[in-house]
Parts: structure tokens; C-alpha cells; sequence
């Protein structure tokens, strides 16, 4: 018995201890055992001890090797089998690159066909909760699949791909495939059916799909459809309500080779017709795509109004490779748009995984660009080197250059380069340093120019940090500014990112002297502004300008990428600051008073520069060789636009001047004034209520408007002649009463200045002739002594004059006078005529008065001399 019982204690002590060795050995016997039928050069490894329990056997972490390289990593494998077998793992990440380290030669006996994997097949459910592909890491998700000799359904679910499809022998129907190409674009969703052949190494020797996909931009959705049958088929793409497909790709499929053979294509949208044909070869092609090799070519026809383009690029042959491709490439051609034409020679290498490319361009990769980019602007040429610059998709790598000129009819002619260095550039990522010169014309300011300058885009910010603009003069019209340069104060720095977009620096605009046509200058002035804002469409600006004393002017405004609007004030200064302003031969000297001033004004293209304020002289004082000028007052209010000033805006401009101190002192004297300059007969100047208190009397004019067509008439109102007589310093006559008068005055007149003028007293006139004078006059001329006798005393009851004056200041009177004259103790009666002819001109010059006026009317009235030579090429003198 006793033996008996050792038996069976022994037998039970096998039946439980050998599972359990085994299970706590399974590590070191069963990679051994399984590499029975693993495929030759493969084994597993297990990196912890299988767990046991009442329904699974659980590997915690599951490695599959081919050669050294790790094909797959499991990790939590559990095998059940509650009513058919299930396999569950919580992760599996394989690794495509390792595949081509698997042999060729299957192992004997393993199945060749896809009816005999088929049929190897057990019932089962197969759930991987995180299935990764290293790479095409992106496109990571849940696999579920049930299997079963008859039929095999597979799901894949992931945020970026999703598939659902079933296999039922050589049936493949894909139910379900949503692809998310880009991000924020709905994705590409297909459906098909398709016939396998009999291995499963080749393609489906009968399908047909259906595929729908968005695109970001024009046509928006499309559809391909994808038909063959045996080894050939044809691919076809079509817009939505468009019935003419964007791509017509026939292909044929042989045991080695498989080929796009005549393929069209064409691009109708963007404003930019394109077209052309492409072909494609993959030789090879069932050795997978690492052994593929591949070339083939495309070419572009474009349309614009230069004539066709045609651009082709051509590849292979060479490899593309998930570890490393090796494709050279070639793009010659030209390709044109409306105006502009391309023209490009570019050899380059596209290596790198196929997944992360690298296009590598060749010595003598040269783009080049001619034609107009808008109607104004020609470009004669642009050079694009790009020997040695690498494109990946972090960015661009290498030297960057550009060099080009260009011309604008009317505007100038431009020759600019830009050179810099570009380290994994890509718009608002990676960094591209630069520096930039050239040089050019400017043709309305007459000038040249020359620019220099450096910068940088790193990330989301661009910096000018250094700027240099030089011309050697601005001209235009009468006004000639010498050697203006424009140049940083602080650098230019863009902030582009969507969270924080900034724009800050500030600059400095230096001028030498401003010189004008009549002979006044401005000195050098320097214009300091600051630029903040949100980007170069959208700013704030502000700043001041200083010209010698002159100065500070107060700028502030915006620019909103159409249109400049701004402000300035000038504060109160001294008007004496302005002396530089007025040109030497008016030989006015500004005293006292003060000055100060508003403006508005805005600027955009079509438009042209438009402002409009005002300008205040206080008390201002000036002084001339002969006269001065106190208490003068004005506010002028304006508006500037097509070149036009308006003054006076709502109301006429009141000009007041306390006092007039010349030969003739005259006070009080106010005008107004209201209209345009330059005047024009829609838009007149008028100069009215005229007025001035002078010679004990007063001189008022209504109105002169220019352009003009009637005569401003002065009036004179009580004019002493006793004054007028010593104004005039004349000693050897003595006159007094009262004078009144109207003078028709023109200033534009082709013939007279003064016409059909008069004079008379409104009262008795006294006439007194210097003794010694009368005497000598007497002596001199005895027929006349009788009528020089009866002038010694005069008294003038009634007097009429009426006077001329001509473009040339030549003044005719003709004058008539009553009254008596006492001689003696006698009284006469007296009746005088006189006319008198004398040369105004001469005269105020004589007199030392009025060269001022006779300067104004020679340079504003029409003389008779410049209208003959004009008229007839002879002169006054010439004429009948």
C-alpha cells in the first residue's frame, strides 16, 4: 500500500509541478520552440515571464526580431479562448522598415496562395486597443479584426484614418476609409470593391472606387474614380458639376514594371489656366517600394498675354525609400502669367525619407523672371540662384539670393540685390538673415538714389535693423530739397504671431538746405517720427520736424494700408524764425509777432495728398527799405486738394494791420479774402472790403476778383492835398482841401493798370506857387509870365482830372480847373486846362516810394511790350 500511495503521490506531483516548470520557463524554451515556424532569420524574445490564469495566458512584453533590427514590440498579450479564440493587446508598435531584413525564401512548407493563409485561419477575434506604425506615427488608432477561413473583416479607427473592410475569398469590399489629410479641411472618404488575384503579393486583378475629397481652395470637392481589370485600368478625377475630368491617367501593370502611359491633366481655376500631360514607370514595383524604381515626367502649359509657357520636370531614374530616397530631378522650361514669364533651369536631388524629403538643389540652378507684375511696373529681370539651397519640410537651408532690375515709365529705373542665409527658413518659423543694396532714379523729384540696409526673420518676428537711404536732391516744381536720407533711429521690429502682433521702431529723415525758385531757402530740417501698431497695413505714427530755429512741428497719425491721415501742430514761436522763407529781392525784414498753426491731412493712391487747417499771425512786424509794418493780424484758414489751395473755408480771411509807416503813413487798413490759388473761373479769388485810413482821408475798394473781368474800383474818400503834397516832399508848391476820386484798377488787363480814372475836390482848393519859383519861371519865359502869375495864389472853386495808366507806368492827366486868382490885390477869373504825361515809375522811384508796388505790377500785369513780342514778334515800339 504503501507503494501505492508514493505512485500516486508522485503522478500527481508530475501532473501539477511540469505545467508549472514549464510556465516559469517559458522564457528561455518557448522562443526556441516557436522559431520552428517563424520565417528564417526571425526570432521572439520576451523580456518578462508569461502569467497563468483560470481562462488566458498573458505576455507581458512580446518582442519580434528580424536580424537585430525590432520588426514588433507587444506589450500586455492576452490569449483566451472564451468561445472562440481572442487575442487582445494593450499596445503594438511595428516597425515597416525591418521587413526588408526578412528573407525571401519562405520556409518549406509555408502557404503560398491567399486561399491557403485563408485557410489557416482559426475562428477568432484579434483587438489591439494602440496599434502604431513608427513611421507614420501620426496615424495612430484601434485595430479589431475577426477572422475566419471564409471571411475576414477589419477595423481601424484612429483620429486621423479610418478604415472598415471585409474580405470574403478574393472579395474585398471597403465599407468604410476616411482619411484626414489636412488639418481643418473635411477628409478624403473612399468606397470600392475589388477582385485579389491568387497570391497575395499582387494587386486585385479586378476593382472599382469611388473617392470623395475637399480640397482648401477652388473647385472645393471632388471625386476620382479608379476602374481596371487584368493589368490595366485608368484612374480618373473630376470637379463636382464639371463633366471634363481634371485627370484622365491611363496605367498598365505588368509582372516587373507598372506605368502611367499619356496622362492628362489640367488646372482651370485661380485665375492661372494650366495644363499638361504626365507619365510615370516604376520598374521593379513588386519588390515593394524600396526596391521600386521610378521615373518619369510632367510638364505645365500655361497661357497669359506674353504667349504659351511650357515647363517640364522630369525624374528618375531613382528610389524613393521611408528610409532613404535617391531621385534626381530636373525643371526646365518656362512658364508664363498675363505679363510675366518664368524661365527656369533646376537640377536637384530628392533624398531623404519619403515621409520627411529633401530637395537638394545643383550647381546651376538659376530661376529667372521677366515682365510686368501690374500694369506701371517692368520687370526687365530677376535672378533667383539656388545652387546649394536644401528644401525639407522643416524649412529652407542655405543661401538665398535675388538680384533685380526693373522700371516704371515716368517714375524711374531700379537695380536692387538681396543676399542673406536661410536656416531652416519657413514663413514665421526657423531664422532668414539678409542684407539688401541698390540703387536707382526717381524721375518726378529729379533725383538718384541708393539704399542699403539688413535684417532678419527669426520665427514670428521680423527686424530691419539697419537702413539707408540717400538721394541726391528732391525737385519738383520750384522747390529743390539738397541730399535728403532716410535712415533707423531704433530697429524696425514686426511681431507676427496671431496671439501678439506688433509693429514698433522709429526713423529719422535728414534734409540739407531747401531751396526755392524765388529765391528763399529752408535750412536743413530733420524729421524724427516713431512708427507702433499692429503690422505695416495697420499703424500709429508720430514725430516733429526741426528746420534750423523753425520748428518743433508737432506730427501724429495713422496708416490703415489705404490711406496716411495725420495731424500737425506748430507751436507758437516768433515770427522772426521765418526770415529764411521770404526771398532776398522782397528785402522785408520780419520784426515782431508770433506764429502758430493746425493741420490735417490724409494721403492714399488715386487720391493724391489732401489737408486742410488753419495759420495764425499775431501782432507781426516787419519792416522794408521804406516802410514798416506793425500790428498785423490774421488767421488764415485753408483746405489743400488736386493741387489747389483754398483759403478762407467758411468765411473771408481778415487781414488787420494796425499801421503802415512810409511816405505815405497809412492805419487801420483791413481786407478780406475767399477763394482758390491758383484761381481758376469755377474757382475765383476775391480780394474785398478794402480799406485804409491815409493823408487825412480814406481808400476803399469792394471788390477785386481774380480771374478778373471788370475793374476793382478804389475809392478815394477826403484826401488832404496839403498831406499828399508833403507826403511827396515837394517844396515849391503849397496845395490844400480835400480830394476825392475812383480809379478803375486792372491787373490783368493787356493794356491798362488804371482806366478812365478821375478826380475831383469836393471843395474849395487853395494853390500856392513858391515866389522865387513864379519868378524864376516868369523870367525865364516871358509870354508864359502871365499865366505863372495868375498860380502864385489860386483858389480852385471846381476841379476835374481824369488819368490814365498804362502796362508800362506811363500816367496821361487831363485836368480842368476853375477859380480866381489874387494877384496883386486883384482878383481874376481863372479857367485852366492841363494835361500832364510822366512815367509813374520813374517817378516812385525818384520819390523813393512805391518800389515795392512797381515791382508787384511788373511781375503781375500784362505788359504791352511781352503781349506784342507774344502776339506778332515785334515790338511795341515795332507796332503801327
Amino acid at each position: 500500500m504503501k507503494g501505492k500511495y508514493r505512485a500516486v503521490i508522485a503522478l500527481l506531483l508530475l501532473v501539477v509541478l511540469l505545467p508549472l516548470a514549464l510556465l516559469l520557463t517559458a522564457g528561455y524554451w518557448l522562443p526556441t520552440l516557436a522559431g520552428v515556424w517563424l520565417p528564417q532569420g526571425t526570432r521572439i524574445a520576451l523580456e518578462q515571464r508569461p502569467r497563468l490564469t483560470r481562462s488566458a495566458i498573458v505576455l507581458p512584453d512580446l518582442r519580434y526580431f528580424a536580424g537585430e533590427c525590432e520588426l514588433a514590440h507587444a506589450q500586455n498579450v492576452v490569449l483566451s479562448h472564451p468561445a472562440r479564440w481572442r487575442l487582445h493587446l494593450d499596445a503594438l508598435t511595428l516597425n515597416t522598415g525591418c521587413v526588408s531584413a526578412i528573407p525571401d525564401d519562405p520556409a518549406p512548407g509555408a502557404p503560398r496562395t491567399l486561399a491557403q493563409w485563408q485557410s489557416m485561419l482559426p475562428e477568432s477575434e484579434v483587438d489591439i486597443a494602440r496599434l502604431t506604425l513608427v513611421d507614420l506615427a501620426d496615424y495612430v488608432g484601434a485595430f479589431q479584426a475577426s477572422l475566419s477561413p471564409q471571411a475576414q473583416v477589419v477595423t481601424f479607427t484612429g483620429q486621423k484614418l479610418e478604415i472598415q473592410a471585409r474580405l470574403a475569398g478574393q472579395a474585398l469590399k471597403v465599407e468604410r476609409l476616411r482619411f484626414h489629410a489636412f488639418d481643418g479641411q473635411p477628409p478624403v472618404s473612399l468606397l470600392g470593391e475589388f477582385t485579389l488575384g491568387l497570391m497575395p503579393d499582387g494587386i486585385p486583378t479586378k476593382g472599382a472606387a469611388q473617392v470623395r475629397f475637399s480640397l482648401p481652395q477652388a473647385p472645393y470637392h471632388a471625386r476620382a474614380q479608379l476602374e481596371w481589370r487584368g493589368g490595366e485600368g485608368q484612374l480618373l478625377v473630376f470637379a463636382e458639376d464639371d463633366p471634363d475630368p481634371l485627370l484622365d491617367l491611363p496605367w498598365q501593370a505588368g509582372h516587373d514594371a507598372f506605368a502611367f502611359s499619356d496622362g492628362r491633366w489640367r488646372w482651370p481655376y485661380q485665375g492661372v489656366p494650366l495644363s499638361g500631360r504626365v507619365g510615370l514607370r516604376v520598374e521593379n514595383w513588386r519588390g515593394g517600394l524600396e526596391a521600386a524604381r521610378i521615373s518619369g515626367r510632367l510638364n505645365v502649359v500655361t497661357q497669359g498675354s506674353a504667349g504659351k509657357g511650357n515647363a517640364v520636370l522630369t525624374f528618375g531614374p531613382g528610389t524613393l525609400s521611408l528610409r532613404q530616397s535617391a531621385m534626381p530631378l530636373r525643371i526646365t522650361g518656362e512658364a508664363k502669367q498675363d505679363a510675366l514669364a518664368f524661365y527656369a533651369s533646376l537640377p536637384a536631388t530628392l533624398g531623404g525619407p519619403l515621409l520627411s524629403p529633401e530637395l537638394r538643389f545643383l550647381p546651376g540652378a538659376l530661376l529667372r523672371s521677366r515682365g510686368r507684375v501690374i500694369d506701371a511696373l517692368n520687370i526687365e529681370e530677376i535672378r533667383w540662384p539656388l545652387a546649394g539651397v536644401t528644401v525639407t519640410e522643416k524649412g529652407v537651408d542655405g543661401r538665398l539670393q535675388a538680384i533685380a532690375r526693373a522700371s516704371e515709365p515716368g517714375q524711374g529705373d531700379m537695380l536692387l540685390h538681396l543676399d542673406g542665409r536661410a536656416d531652416d527658413f519657413l514663413p514665421d518659423a526657423g531664422l532668414w538673415r539678409w542684407r539688401y543694396w541698390g540703387n536707382g532714379t526717381f524721375e518726378p523729384m529729379q533725383s538718384r538714389w541708393s539704399i542699403a540696409g539688413r535684417g532678419e526673420w527669426r520665427d514670428e518676428v521680423i527686424t530691419l535693423s539697419e537702413l539707408n537711404t540717400r538721394f541726391d536732391q528732391w525737385r519738383y516744381g520750384s522747390v529743390t530739397v539738397g541730399h535728403p536720407q532716410l535712415a533707423l533711429s531704433t530697429p524696425v521690429r514686426w511681431a507676427r504671431g496671431e496671439t501678439a502682433q506688433a509693429l514698433k521702431g522709429a526713423l529719422k529723415l535728414d534734409a540739407g538746405e531747401t531751396r526755392f525758385a524765388s529765391g528763399a531757402s529752408l535750412p536743413p530740417s530733420t524729421l524724427n517720427f516713431s512708427v507702433s501698431g499692429r503690422d505695416p497695413s495697420a499703424f500709429q505714427f508720430k514725430g516733429d520736424l526741426h528746420a534750423g530755429e523753425i520748428g518743433p512741428v508737432r506730427v501724429n497719425g495713422r496708416w490703415d494700408g489705404e490711406r496716411l491721415r495725420g495731424q500737425a501742430w506748430w507751436a507758437p514761436q516768433p515770427l522772426a524764425v521765418f526770415q529764411p522763407l521770404l526771398p532776398p529781392d522782397w528785402k522785408l525784414l520780419l520784426r515782431d509777432g508770433g506764429f502758430y498753426a493746425q493741420v490735417a491731412f490724409s494721403a492714399a493712391a488715386g487720391q493724391g495728398v489732401e489737408a486742410g487747417g488753419h495759420g495764425v499771425v499775431k501782432q507781426g512786424s516787419a519792416w522794408t527799405k521804406d516802410n514798416q509794418f506793425n500790428g498785423v493780424d490774421f488767421v488764415l484758414p485753408f483746405r489743400f486738394r488736386d493741387a489747389i489751395w483754398q483759403l478762407g473755408t467758411r468765411g473771408p480771411v481778415r487781414l488787420r494791420i494796425a499801421e503802415i509807416q512810409s511816405q505815405v503813413p497809412a492805419r487801420d487798413i483791413t481786407a478780406s479774402l475767399q477763394g482758390s490759388y491758383p484761381w481758376s473761373e469755377a474757382r475765383p479769388l476775391v480780394l474785398s472790403d478794402v480799406s485804409a485810413s491815409l493823408l487825412g482821408g480814406s481808400v476803399r475798394m469792394q471788390q477785386l476778383r481774380m480771374p478778373q473781368h471788370t475793374p476793382a474800383l478804389l475809392r478815394l474818400e477826403n484826401i488832404s492835398s496839403s498831406e499828399l503834397i508833403t507826403a511827396t516832399n515837394v517844396k515849391q508848391v503849397a496845395l490844400s482841401g480835400a480830394i476825392n476820386g475812383a480809379l478803375p484798377l486792372w491787373l490783368d488787363n493787356p493794356q491798362w493798370i488804371v482806366h478812365d480814372g478821375w478826380l475831383t475836390s469836393p471843395g474849395p482848393l487853395t494853390l500856392r506857387v513858391d515866389k522865387e519859383m513864379a519868378d524864376a519861371m516868369a523870367r525865364d519865359n516871358a509870354a508864359a509870365a502871365a499865366a505863372v502869375n495868375w498860380l502864385r495864389y489860386m483858389e480852385i472853386s471846381r476841379s476835374w482830372t481824369r488819368l490814365d495808366v498804362d502796362n508800362l507806368g506811363v500816367l496821361r492827366m487831363r485836368s480842368e480847373f476853375q477859380g480866381e486868382s489874387h494877384v496883386d490885390g486883384k482878383k481874376s477869373g481863372v479857367r485852366l486846362n492841363y494835361q500832364h504825361q510822366e512815367n509813374l515809375f520813374t517817378l516812385w522811384r525818384s520819390l523813393r516810394f512805391g518800389d515795392n508796388l512797381q515791382s508787384w505790377l511788373e511781375q503781375h500785369a500784362t505788359l504791352p511790350a511781352a503781349r506784342c513780342k507774344a502776339t506778332s514778334g515785334k515790338t511795341c515800339e515795332e507796332q503801327p
